[in-house]
Protein backbone atom coordinates (compact mmCIF):
# COMPACT_ATOMS: atom_id res chain seq x y z
CA UNK A 1 0.00 0.00 0.00
CA UNK A 2 1.35 3.43 -0.98
CA UNK A 3 1.32 6.35 1.47
CA UNK A 4 -0.90 9.20 0.28
CA UNK A 5 -1.14 12.88 1.17
CA UNK A 6 -4.35 14.76 2.02
CA UNK A 7 -5.26 15.19 -1.67
CA UNK A 8 -5.05 11.42 -2.23
CA UNK A 9 -1.90 11.46 -4.39
CA UNK A 10 0.97 9.12 -3.60
CA UNK A 11 3.58 10.91 -1.50
CA UNK A 12 6.47 9.86 -3.73
CA UNK A 13 5.02 11.69 -6.80
CA UNK A 14 4.74 15.13 -5.11
CA UNK A 15 7.13 17.80 -6.33
CA UNK A 16 9.23 19.24 -3.47
CA UNK A 17 8.18 22.90 -3.92
CA UNK A 18 4.56 22.32 -4.79
CA UNK A 19 2.24 24.90 -3.16
CA UNK A 20 0.19 23.57 -0.29
CA UNK A 21 -2.93 25.00 1.32
CA UNK A 22 -3.01 25.28 5.09
CA UNK A 23 -5.74 26.61 7.36
CA UNK A 24 -3.88 29.93 7.79
CA UNK A 25 -4.44 31.30 4.28
CA UNK A 26 -7.33 33.65 5.00
CA UNK A 27 -7.36 37.42 4.62
CA UNK A 28 -7.56 37.90 8.39
CA UNK A 29 -4.35 35.89 8.87
CA UNK A 30 -2.54 37.86 6.15
CA UNK A 31 -3.56 41.20 7.71
CA UNK A 32 -2.53 39.97 11.18
CA UNK A 33 0.91 38.92 9.92
CA UNK A 34 1.38 42.21 8.04
CA UNK A 35 0.49 44.28 11.08
CA UNK A 36 2.58 42.12 13.42
CA UNK A 37 5.73 41.98 11.28
CA UNK A 38 5.23 45.10 9.19
CA UNK A 39 5.86 45.85 5.53
CA UNK A 40 8.22 48.57 4.32
CA UNK A 41 8.48 49.68 0.69
CA UNK A 42 11.41 51.81 -0.46
CA UNK A 43 11.43 52.91 -4.09
CA UNK A 44 13.52 55.40 -6.04
CA UNK A 45 11.97 56.30 -9.39
CA UNK A 46 13.82 58.40 -11.94
CA UNK A 47 12.53 59.53 -15.30
CA UNK A 48 15.24 60.63 -17.68
CA UNK A 49 15.46 61.41 -21.38
CA UNK A 50 18.77 61.22 -23.23
CA UNK A 51 20.65 60.96 -19.94
CA UNK A 52 18.99 64.04 -18.43
CA UNK A 53 17.02 63.37 -15.27
CA UNK A 54 13.62 65.04 -15.58
CA UNK A 55 11.84 63.66 -12.55
CA UNK A 56 12.98 61.94 -9.40
CA UNK A 57 10.67 60.41 -6.82
CA UNK A 58 11.71 58.81 -3.56
CA UNK A 59 8.90 56.72 -2.08
CA UNK A 60 8.96 55.24 1.40
CA UNK A 61 5.85 53.57 2.74
CA UNK A 62 5.30 51.44 5.81
CA UNK A 63 2.35 49.29 6.79
CA UNK A 64 2.49 48.13 10.39
CA UNK A 65 0.65 48.34 13.67
CA UNK A 66 1.72 51.11 16.03
CA UNK A 67 3.29 48.49 18.28
CA UNK A 68 5.42 47.08 15.46
CA UNK A 69 6.36 50.53 14.19
CA UNK A 70 7.43 51.62 17.68
CA UNK A 71 9.46 48.42 18.12
CA UNK A 72 11.43 49.15 14.92
CA UNK A 73 11.78 52.87 15.64
CA UNK A 74 9.76 54.16 12.68
CA UNK A 75 8.86 57.84 12.76
CA UNK A 76 5.20 58.79 13.02
CA UNK A 77 3.52 61.64 11.14
CA UNK A 78 3.58 65.02 12.84
CA UNK A 79 0.47 65.57 14.91
CA UNK A 80 0.30 61.95 16.11
CA UNK A 81 -0.95 62.10 19.70
CA UNK A 82 1.37 59.84 21.67
CA UNK A 83 -0.49 60.44 24.94
CA UNK A 84 -3.60 58.38 24.13
CA UNK A 85 -4.50 55.21 26.03
CA UNK A 86 -4.07 53.11 22.87
CA UNK A 87 -0.53 54.42 22.41
CA UNK A 88 0.36 53.78 26.06
CA UNK A 89 -0.77 50.16 25.58
CA UNK A 90 1.70 49.68 22.72
CA UNK A 91 4.59 50.78 24.93
CA UNK A 92 4.10 47.78 27.26
CA UNK A 93 6.29 44.89 26.08
CA UNK A 94 4.26 41.91 24.91
CA UNK A 95 4.99 38.25 24.27
CA UNK A 96 3.10 35.46 22.52
CA UNK A 97 1.36 32.90 24.71
CA UNK A 98 2.73 29.40 23.97
CA UNK A 99 -0.71 27.89 24.46
CA UNK A 100 -3.10 30.09 22.43
CA UNK A 101 -0.65 32.17 20.37
CA UNK A 102 -2.17 35.53 21.34
CA UNK A 103 -0.07 38.48 22.50
CA UNK A 104 -0.26 39.53 26.14
CA UNK A 105 1.78 41.86 28.37
CA UNK A 106 5.07 40.13 29.17
CA UNK A 107 4.90 40.72 32.91
CA UNK A 108 1.36 39.36 33.21
CA UNK A 109 2.15 36.36 31.00
CA UNK A 110 5.28 35.36 32.93
CA UNK A 111 4.26 36.22 36.48
CA UNK A 112 0.49 35.59 36.47
CA UNK A 113 -1.43 34.00 33.57
CA UNK A 114 -2.54 34.50 29.97
CA UNK A 115 -5.72 36.62 29.99
CA UNK A 116 -6.96 34.84 26.85
CA UNK A 117 -6.68 31.15 27.73
CA UNK A 118 -5.58 31.03 31.39
CA UNK A 119 -2.18 29.42 30.67
CA UNK A 120 0.27 29.84 33.55
CA UNK A 121 4.04 29.90 33.27
CA UNK A 122 6.27 27.64 35.34
CA UNK A 123 7.33 30.71 37.32
CA UNK A 124 3.70 31.59 38.14
CA UNK A 125 2.90 27.99 39.13
CA UNK A 126 6.00 27.78 41.34
CA UNK A 127 5.17 31.08 43.03
CA UNK A 128 1.55 29.99 43.56
CA UNK A 129 2.67 26.68 45.08
CA UNK A 130 5.16 28.46 47.33
CA UNK A 131 2.58 30.91 48.65
CA UNK A 132 -0.19 28.29 48.86
CA UNK A 133 -2.42 30.20 46.43
CA UNK A 134 -5.51 28.12 45.64
CA UNK A 135 -5.79 29.68 42.17
CA UNK A 136 -2.37 28.22 41.32
CA UNK A 137 -3.81 24.74 40.86
CA UNK A 138 -2.95 23.16 37.57
CA UNK A 139 -5.44 23.83 34.79
CA UNK A 140 -5.75 22.22 31.39
CA UNK A 141 -3.19 23.74 28.99
CA UNK A 142 -0.95 25.26 31.66
CA UNK A 143 2.00 23.12 30.71
CA UNK A 144 2.10 21.25 34.01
Amino acid sequence: MTARDLSGRPVSTRRPLEPQRTGEGGLAHVVEVLLDRGLVINADIMVSVAGVELLGIRLRAALASFETAARYGLEFPSGTNLETAAWKETEDPKETCPECGKRSPTKQLLEEYCPWCGWRSAKALTEAARTGDASGESREGDGA
